[in-house]
């Protein structure tokens, strides 16, 4: 069985280094810079502060995906078509592709890209922080995956690496539900805090309430509703942010069960000076309600601050001062 992860950043990396780390064939293909950071070696903390160190094969060049049983996609959303591009003169017969991606769209310009192969529909449920070469998951949460024969082949060693997958008849349901929890990611990297800080925060919890509503709202007349991924509903949970912090922090000790400094990946991607994933994640609600003839206005304005603070234009919002502006776009 020989694995390759084609997006290795913070998820691919842990994903692909718990595999290899339990004997499975894995290699990892990223950027020059990962490649530079990881090649000699990393570390990987999983939820429970233990860790392991691994020595990945690493990769610029997608073609050697040509080895692989399976590719397992970890790219942003916006880079699958090219990703397709790349793959497809390489693929040989009978690879299956895993994509573990943020959106709703489960992969489907992957599946358009690459006729003849199974494409699988996935979600990491997890967060993962990177600091120089260590990985360290700072959330709990599962991988999830379409039902799907292939598990009889592949189910096994990612269990033996920690990474269990849970098999789900209604991806499209369960990313839907994800999608929900990633509205936070803009409100996250526009705050400039770290996500529990972020969470602790009622204003900015009631920016999020606002985004989930809207697109519950939105939801409600375009396709399936939203798994329960949590212990409350997606409507109680939007509406249980809006409580006082003391009361949110006793109801929602679950929610701030994140390690201090872990960040939305929109942060890191800010930070960094990299284009966001923003336009397939509010960016999604806003496309769902034009196809439903609805408008979503607090998360478009939430994709237009993003794509400013892209461009260094008031990158960092108080939680008061967020409020405002998207009860403003809401009116």
């Amino acid at each position: 069985m020989t694995i390759c992860i084609v997006g290795a950043g913070s998820i691919g990396c842990y994903v692909g280094g718990r595999l290899a780390a339990s004997g499975t064939q894995v290699t990892l293909v990223g950027r020059a810079a990962m490649q530079d950071r990881v090649g000699r070696g990393m570390r990987l903390v999983d939820l429970n502060g233990e860790s392991l160190e691994v020595t990945p094969e690493f990769s610029t060049d997608p073609s050697v995906a040509s080895a692989a049983d399976l590719v397992i996609v970890t790219v942003k959303s916006g880079a699958n078509k090219h990703v397709a591009d790349q793959l497809r003169p390489v693929l040989t017969e009978g690879a299956v592709v895993l994509n573990l991606q943020n959106g709703i769209h489960g992969g489907a310009d992957l599946r358009a890209g690459l006729p003849g192969h199974r494409v699988v529909t996935g979600m990491v449920g997890f967060n993962v922080v990177r600091d120089g070469a260590t990985f360290h998951r700072t959330t709990a949460g599962d991988i999830m995956a379409g039902t799907d024969p292939i598990w009889a082949t592949y189910g096994e060693a990612f269990a033996a690496a920690g990474l269990p997958v849970e098999q789900r008849p209604d991806m499209d349901a369960v990313l839907r539900a994800k999608l929900l929890l990633n509205l936070n990611n803009a409100i996250n990297a526009l705050s400039g805090m770290p996500l529990r800080a972020e969470l602790g925060i009622r204003d900015f919890r009631r920016c999020l309430s606002m985004a989930q509503l809207e697109a519950l709202h939105v939801m409600g007349r375009s396709g399936p509703a939203p798994a329960k991924l949590t212990e409350l509903s997606p409507a109680l949970m939007a509406r249980a942010l809006r409580v006082p912090d003391p009361v949110f922090r006793r109801l929602g000790s679950k929610v701030l069960a994140i390690g201090p400094t872990a960040r939305s990946s929109m942060a890191d991607d800010l930070a960094a000076g990299r284009a966001t994933e923003v336009d397939w994640i509010n960016g999604a609600v806003v496309d769902l309600a034009g196809e439903a003839g609805m408008k979503a206005p607090v998360n478009a304005r939430l994709v237009s601050l993003v794509h400013d603070a892209e461009r260094a234009i008031h990158a960092v919002w108080g939680g008061r001062e967020l409020l405002a502006e998207l009860r403003a776009a809401g009116e």
